[in-house]
């Protein structure tokens, strides 16, 4: 009789030992499944592309190199400093508040060489995001609506070499302005951007006296495209802290090609705030 029961307690342990492994295994699997596996190498980049700019980033191991691309908010670059490397990881907050993760590995032939971050796993629960991420996102709604409405102002433009440059509108919410720039390209031979820039400037230069320049930083760009094809015109629009223009002063905008010389300025002077629409006007809120 006891050996019966011993053997029921034998069969019953070994059966919940055979649950609690397809449990682990499950969770194992799950696990695997949910998390984005790259192969990077020591003599190649790997450049991952995220459908927002990147706000926050950490490498598991200082066997990776890591950094975002010059010019650009939402492309990683990811390089092994080290051959033959630890498995490793690095994790990745973006401004519409997502946490990516990626596990890294070492791979001499390094096959994966470009990413698309929309086609990894990612996941904003359980997460605390800072006031600047809703911030952005306000600025992301505000230059959308920047870039659709029909409010236009005229004469802040400049034309060369059959490109141009033109500000067909400007428009304020809270403390960011929001510029919309107008590039056309009426030639045959497509306008790589290299540079676009934005100035404050004096508008009288003395020889006794240093011309002070102020670069300003946009805080988001509804487009992250350098290029305008030829016989083409696109849009886009610029949000820039909010600032005003001083009578002796004035704004440029500055646009340097590419591996070329059809470089272009366009200035504003400080009539800047009589073109100015406000945002709020549009119902944000509905969009």
């Amino acid at each position: 009789m006891k050996n019966k029961s011993l053997i029921c307690l034998l069969c019953l342990f070994m059966t919940a030992l055979s649950g609690f492994a397809q449990f682990i295994n499950k969770v194992t699997s799950y696990n695997a499944d949910h998390l984005t596996n790259l192969q990077i190498g020591y003599s190649k980049t790997t450049s991952i592309v995220f459908p927002y700019p990147i706000k926050s980033m950490d490498k598991g191991s200082a066997d990776v190199l890591m950094q975002k691309a010059k010019g650009v908010e939402n492309i990683l670059l990811l390089k092994a400093g080290k051959q033959n490397f630890t498995q490793t990881n690095i994790t990745v907050v973006t401004a519409d508040s997502r946490l990516y993760v990626f596990v890294l590995n070492y791979n001499d032939e390094c096959p994966d060489l470009s990413i698309n971050a929309e086609n990894a796993d990612a996941t904003s629960r359980d997460l605390l995001f800072s006031l600047e991420n809703e911030n952005q996102k306000i600025i992301e709604k505000c230059a959308s609506l920047a870039l659709s409405k029909k409010k236009k102002i005229s004469g802040l433009k400049k034309s060369k070499h059959q490109i141009k440059v033109e500000v067909n509108g400007i428009f304020i919410h809270q403390d960011v302005l929001y510029l919309r720039v107008v590039f056309e390209n009426k030639s045959k031979i497509n306008y790589d951007i290299d540079q676009l820039r934005f100035f404050i400037r004096d508008q009288k230069k003395s020889k006794r006296t240093a011309s002070q320049e102020i670069e300003l930083q946009p805080l988001y760009t509804t487009s992250s495209s350098a290029v305008i094809p030829y016989k083409s015109e696109i849009i886009k629009v610029y949000a820039l802290e909010k600032f005003t223009i001083p009578e002796s002063k004035y704004l440029t905008l500055q646009m340097i090609e590419k591996n070329g010389g059809r470089h272009l300025e366009a200035d504003i002077n400080n009539n800047l705030t009589d073109k100015v629409f406000q945002i709020a006007e549009f119902n944000i809120d509905t969009f």
